[in-house]
C-alpha cells in the first residue's frame, strides 16, 4: 500500500525532461543501467534507498519531492476534499467513502488539521452507518484522530477544538463520566481577548480592524448563547416557569439577530427543540406551532446552507473565509442536510403520537418534497 503512494517514475520523467537528458545520460551518472531507469519511471521497480540522497541532489530537489511525499496539505486542499467527500457521502455508498477517508488519514497522518477535518467528516456522517455497531465504530475511529490532533498539534486553537470533538465522541459513546473529565478544567472564569484586540488594533489606528474583531466576538457569542439555551430548555422543569422565560428569550435572540436570514441552521435547530419540549409538556398545539415554523424555515430559500454575514455584520466575511476551515460552508452536504431536516421530524420519537393529525402530515410531505435538491 504504500508503495503506491510513492511517485519516483512520475518525478524522475518531470525532472529529466526539464534538465534535457536522457535516460541514458542519467543511468550513466547514477552507475546504472538504461533498463533500470526505464523500469524506475514506470514504477515497474523502485531505486535502491541507499540511491535516493544522489538521484536528488542531482535534480536539485529533497528526496520528499523525489518521492511525491505530501506530508501536509494547504487550508484549500484540506477545503476542497472535504467538499468532496462530503458529497461522496451522500452520493456513494457508506464503506466506499470511509474506506477513501483512511486512506487519506495513512497518507497524511502527520498533517493534524487534515486529520481534524476527517474526524469531523466521521462525526458528521456515521449516522449513516448500517447498524449501531457500525456507527460506534466510525465513532471511535473519529476519536483516535482527535487523540493524534491533540498529541501532535502545536495550535492551541486546533488542539481545544480536538479536545471538544473528543468529548462529544465520548458522549456518543456512552462515556460521559470521561467526558465530564476532560472538559471541566475549561469551567473556570475565562476572559474574552475580543475586546482587549479590538482596543491594541484601535490604538495603532486601524478602527476597520476593532470593529470587525468586535462583530465576530458578538457573532460567535450570539451562536454560543443559543447552542447553551437549547440543552437548557431540556433540562427545566416540566411545569416550571423557567421554561416559557428560556423559550421567550431564546426566540427573542434569535429575532432581534435575525437568525432566520443569518444563520438558519442554528434557528431550525431551536425550533425542532422547542416542538420537543412541548410534547414533554403535552402541550400539542404548541408544538404543532413551533414544527410549523421549523418546516416552513426548512423549504424557505435558505439554500444552499452557508455561513456568512448581513447588514449589521457587515464585516465577516474576509474572517468566515480566512479563519474557519471550511470557509462558508457547513459541515455537511445539501442533500444530506435536506433529508435529516424531515428525519428529525418523521422519525422522533417524541412525534410519535402527532402522526395521525392531518396538520402533521401536511408538514411532512412538505419536508419530503423538500429533499429533493434541485439540479
Amino acid at each position: 500500500m504504500i508503495m503506491k503512494e510513492l511517485n519516483i517514475g512520475r518525478i524522475l520523467i518531470e525532472n529529466r525532461h526539464k534538465r534535457g537528458i536522457t535516460q541514458e545520460d542519467l543511468a550513466e551518472y547514477m552507475g546504472v543501467s538504461k533498463a533500470s531507469v526505464s523500469k524506475w519511471e514506470t514504477a515497474t521497480t523502485y531505486p535502491d534507498i541507499t540511491l535516493l540522497p544522489r538521484l536528488a541532489s542531482y535534480f536539485n530537489i529533497s528526496i520528499d519531492e523525489l518521492i511525491g511525499y505530501e506530508p501536509q496539505m494547504t487550508r484549500s486542499d484540506i477545503r476542497r476534499l472535504y467538499r468532496q467527500i462530503s458529497q461522496d457521502f451522500s452520493a456513494k455508498p457508506f464503506e466506499e467513502v470511509l474506506a477513501f477517508c483512511r486512506e487519506t488519514a495513512d497518507k497524511y497522518y502527520a498533517c493534524t488539521p487534515l486529520l481534524f477535518q476527517l474526524g469531523c467528516l466521521y462525526v458528521n456522517h456515521y449516522m449513516l452507518a448500517a447498524t449501531p455497531e457500525a456507527r460506534n465504530a466510525v465513532l471511535e475511529e473519529a476519536l483516535t484522530l482527535f487523540l493524534r490532533v491533540k498529541q501532535e498539534n502545536s495550535e492551541a486553537g486546533l488542539t481545544f477544538q480536538a479536545l471538544t470533538m473528543e468529548a462529544f465522541c465520548l458522549m456518543q459513546l456512552g462515556k460521559g463520566a470521561e467526558s465530564i473529565d476532560l472538559l471541566t478544567p475549561f469551567m473556570e472564569p475565562r476572559m474574552a481577548p475580543d475586546a482587549l484586540l479590538s482596543a491594541a488594533y484601535l490604538s495603532i489606528g486601524k478602527k476597520e480592524e476593532a470593529r470587525r474583531t468586535l462583530q465576530v466576538g458578538i457573532y460567535q457569542s450570539v451562536l454560543e448563547l443559543i447552542n447553551l439555551l437549547l440543552p437548557y430548555l431540556s433540562l427545566c422543569e416540566a411545569d416550571s416557569p423557567a421554561f416559557e422565560k428560556t423559550r421567550d428569550r431564546s426566540l427573542a435572540v434569535a429575532e432581534a439577530f435575525e437568525l432566520q436570514t443569518l444563520h438558519p441552521s442554528i434557528l431550525l435547530s431551536l425550533y425542532l427543540t422547542l416542538a420537543q419540549e412541548s410534547m414533554r409538556r403535552q402541550n400539542t398545539e404548541q408544538a404543532l406551532a413551533m414544527l410549523k415554523r421549523y418546516t416552513d424555515l426548512a423549504v424557505s430559500d435558505i439554500y444552499p446552507l452557508k455561513l456568512h454575514g448581513d447588514s449589521y455584520f457587515n464585516l465577516l466575511e474576509d474572517w468566515i473565509e480566512e479563519m474557519l476551515p471550511l470557509g462558508s460552508d457547513l459541515p455537511r452536504s445539501e442533500s444530506v442536510v435536506r433529508k435529516s431536516l424531515r428525519e428529525s421530524v418523521s422519525e422522533n420519537p417524541a412525534f410519535a403520537s402527532l402522526h395521525k393529525e392531518k396538520s402533521f402530515q401536511t408538514l411532512l410531505l412538505r419536508l419530503k418534497a423538500n429533499e429533493e435538491v434541485p439540479a
